[in-house]
This record gives C-alpha cells, sequence and structure tokens, in this order.
C-alpha cells in the first residue's frame, strides 16, 4: 500500500488541502527537446543514408570534364531502449482525500520517464558526438575561461552550414558562477543585463542549457556504456536525433485481488548522430 499521509490527520484524510493536487516533486529542466530533432513517428527504425563528398574541379576552360565514382553509405538510427515508471493507487486511496491521487501519481510519472529520456538522451549524445575540446585549468567555474572557452567551441563549428540552426552548450548549475562572472564583466550592455537579471540563457550567440548536478555520468546507460563524468556538451541545434514513436504513453490496468489501479508509464528512445554531422557535437572535458 503507497503512504498518502504521515502527517498528524493521517487517520482523517478529508481534511483541507492547499489544492486538489499533490504537491508537484521539485522537478529537474528537461533540455533533449530544445537541442534535438525529435522523431516521433511510429517507426522504430529510420534511414539516413549518405553520399561520398563531392569535390569541384578548378580550372582553366577547356570545355571538357572527367566524370566521377561515388558511393552510398547507408546509416540508420534504431530504437532500441524503453524508460519505464509503473504503481498501483487503490481506490480507498482516491476515495478517502481531497485530491485526485491518480491525476497527480500519473503526472509525476509521465515526467519521471521524460526526465529519463533527457538523461539518456544527453549522455548518449555527448558519447557519440566526434568534436572534442578540453578547457583550460578551472573549467567553467573560472570566470576568465569562459570566453576563452566558448570562442574556441565555436571555432569547432564555425564554417558548417548547419550553425544558421543555432548553438548550444549545457552544462551542470556547478558550472554557472564562473560564467555569471564573466557575463558581469564583459562589455557595458551585457554586463548591466547580467547585473539586473542574472544568468543569462545566451553568451557569445551561444544558447547555454543548465542541468543538475551529477546529470552527466560515467556508467551503463540502457544499452550504451557511457563515459560522461567531468564532461560537458556542446554543438549545432538539431544535428542529434532523438526517436521516441509515439512519445511518452502511459495505461491504466485493472489488476486481479486489488481495488483501484495499476497506472505505468512508458516511452521507447532511441539516439542517433548522423554519422557526417558527428563532428558537430563537441564533447567538453573539465580541466
Amino acid at each position: 500500500m503507497n503512504t498518502i499521509n504521515t502527517g498528524t490527520y493521517s487517520a482523517v484524510w478529508r481534511a483541507k488541502y492547499f489544492s486538489k493536487t499533490l504537491q508537484s516533486v521539485l522537478r529537474k529542466a528537461l533540455v533533449c527537446e530544445k537541442i534535438c530533432d525529435v522523431d516521433r513517428s511510429d517507426l522504430f527504425y529510420i534511414h539516413n543514408p549518405y553520399t561520398t563528398q563531392p569535390t569541384a574541379t578548378i580550372a582553366t576552360i577547356a570545355g571538357t570534364y572527367s566524370v566521377s565514382a561515388w558511393s552510398t553509405t547507408e546509416d540508420s538510427l534504431t530504437v532500441t531502449d524503453q524508460v519505464t515508471y509503473a504503481g498501483h493507487v487503490y481506490d480507498f486511496e482516491n476515495f478517502m482525500t481531497q485530491f485526485n491521487v491518480m491525476a497527480s501519481r500519473m503526472d509525476e510519472m509521465i515526467y519521471a520517464v521524460g526526465y529519463g529520456i533527457d538523461y539518456l538522451v544527453l549522455n548518449w549524445i555527448l558519447t557519440d558526438g566526434t568534436g572534442t575540446y578540453t578547457t583550460p585549468a578551472g573549467g567553467f567555474t573560472t570566470a576568465a575561461n569562459v570566453p576563452v572557452i566558448v570562442s574556441n567551441l565555436i571555432s569547432k563549428v564555425a564554417g558548417y552550414a548547419d550553425v544558421y540552426k543555432g548553438l548550444f552548450l549545457v552544462v551542470e548549475n556547478t558550472d554557472i558562477p564562473g560564467i555569471i562572472q564573466a557575463g558581469a564583466a564583459s562589455g557595458f550592455s551585457f554586463a548591466d543585463a547580467v547585473l539586473n537579471n542574472g544568468f543569462m540563457t545566451n553568451f557569445m550567440g551561444v544558447d547555454i542549457y543548465v542541468v543538475r548536478s551529477g546529470t552527466f555520468v560515467s556508467t551503463t546507460i540502457g544499452t550504451k556504456a557511457v563515459v560522461c563524468d567531468g564532461h560537458r556538451v556542446f554543438g549545432v541545434k538539431g544535428v542529434a536525433t532523438y526517436a521516441s514513436p509515439r512519445g511518452v504513453m502511459y495505461d491504466e490496468k485493472g489488476v486481479t485481488g486489488k481495488t483501484g489501479k495499476e497506472i505505468e508509464a512508458h516511452a521507447y528512445v532511441g539516439v542517433k548522430i548522423w554519422t557526417q554531422k558527428a563532428p558537430l557535437i563537441v564533447d567538453i572535458t573539465l580541466a
């Protein structure tokens, strides 16, 4: 049985509540949908073949040319992993309270699955990107490093056509003191904006997203081993693709021998950085 109330009135559940729903947990920000191309079709296998890179020949006008051979390589994304959470809500747990336990719990479960997807996607794209960069000693926490780091990261992808989609940088909350201090000391209008408003979500044209400490990890997530502790990720938006057929789904089921409903939320997920675009995702190692 679930514990509905451990307060003074646990024996008299129909007490007055501030609202009709359970209070939301302290939720973490979700990032991956802002930086990835999202595919919610019903497909579990997505093709994206590519050809060899053509290079034009420059020569004196002669009216002739040579014919070059070229080939096609198959590139694909396979959905291999699932993110799930399930629980049971008894009839009396719903009836004896002033709030809708079923709806509140389902909302939290859907968020938990959404966060699981975010956690998986961020670590996977960091692992699969082929761009690399090591920060100066102190990483982002040293304010003087921040303009140097960001300018060097931009140089990694500058000159490619995809850059028009926008650039992103994902850091953990422990990194932002140096970023804020760098912003407060950068120019007049930008410094004033930081001093007046605090943390700015864009620095030198790069959109900055903050996740909680411990998001980047070294472990096995689903079917992939990742080594991301002490790393951050930078890149071009929309280059990485994650597929989640039909998005986050949920179901309610009757269970033999129990009143109420078993409720579950789940999503299938696959992540891919297309081979030709892999250099546009940069694995940042904090020094």
